[in-house]
């Protein structure tokens, strides 16, 4: 990178990428009601080959509190079965020979209080990220300047530009963090 602005643009496509991340793993966070993010991610062996359950079968929630699964190829329905009960979801697979029925329970206090702490320690895994990112790229302004590809004034302004998309980022951090607490411990 040659100037200010592209290792300023390279910090705000990598603090971009560390919240999409939390947002991600946020939505495999249980809540009280079904989503499918929940277990569209999981890794199920297919034919000796670890595959996303998204990609090998049909995921819905029919009604508020019920996932259902349907496999393109029936034959892989116990591998799925057998992957949902490995992940620890808190939950009990049915299958009826077709599809497979995931119920969601009520959450007790414990386990949303649980929920919460998973959730803070992404937000905060999240933060580190961003922080990691930022010093990244006030080295890289710190090298440009020394290696007089930018003038000091400019590179005074363009740390001050890093810290102020870090703090944009950290708040973002915390405002999804807040959001989804509220989501959990809402009853």
């Amino acid at each position: 990178m040659n100037t200010a602005q592209e290792v300023i643009a390279d910090a705000t496509s990598r603090m971009d990428g560390a919240l999409a991340s939390l947002k991600e793993r946020f939505s495999g966070l249980r809540t009280g009601k079904a989503s499918p993010s929940l277990v569209d991610s999981l890794q199920v062996p297919y034919y000796g080959v670890p595959t996303r359950l998204r990609d090998m079968a049909n995921i819905s929630t029919p009604e508020p509190r019920q996932i259902t699964i349907a496999p393109f190829d029936p034959s892989v329905l116990a591998e799925i079965e057998k992957a949902i009960l490995a992940a620890n979801l808190g939950v009990t697979p049915r299958n009826d020979g077709r599809l497979i029925r995931i119920m969601m329970p009520e959450l007790t206090e414990e386990r949303r209080k649980e929920i919460v702490k998973v959730a803070k320690t992404q937000a905060e895994e999240c933060r580190v990220a961003i922080r990691n990112v930022r010093r990244d790229a006030n080295d890289a302004i710190k090298a440009l300047q020394k290696d007089g590809k930018v003038p000091e004034d400019d590179a005074k302004k363009a740390l001050d530009d890093v810290q102020k998309l870090t703090d944009a980022k950290i708040a973002k951090v915390d405002a999804d963090f807040k959001a989804k607490e509220s989501e959990v411990m809402a009853v």
